[in-house]
């Protein structure tokens, strides 16, 4: 699986990285819980508000995910 960072978590994280679905990690939620369990900077900035893409499509946190998917994180998008 390829994740994608954007705005402030590109800053905090890198562009992107690649991992493995651990077994039993099986949607965004998921996902999202075990980067936060890395704690510190994981747990900080993904306390803060984020949506959510899942091969190009919005998601929520219910998405189903697959070793393999392209899931991209990045922070709402505000203008004015």
């Amino acid at each position: 699986m390829r994740i994608l960072y954007f705005a402030r978590l590109r800053e905090a994280f890198g562009a992107y990285e690649d991992i493995m679905l651990p077994q039993g990690v099986t949607d965004a939620g998921g996902l999202v819980a075990l980067l936060e369990a890395r704690g510190g900077k994981w747990h900080d900035e993904l306390a803060k508000p984020f949506r959510l893409a899942v091969n190009r499509q919005m998601a929520g946190l219910d998405a189903a995910v697959n070793n393999g998917d392209e899931v991209a994180i990045f922070p709402p998008v505000t203008g004015g």
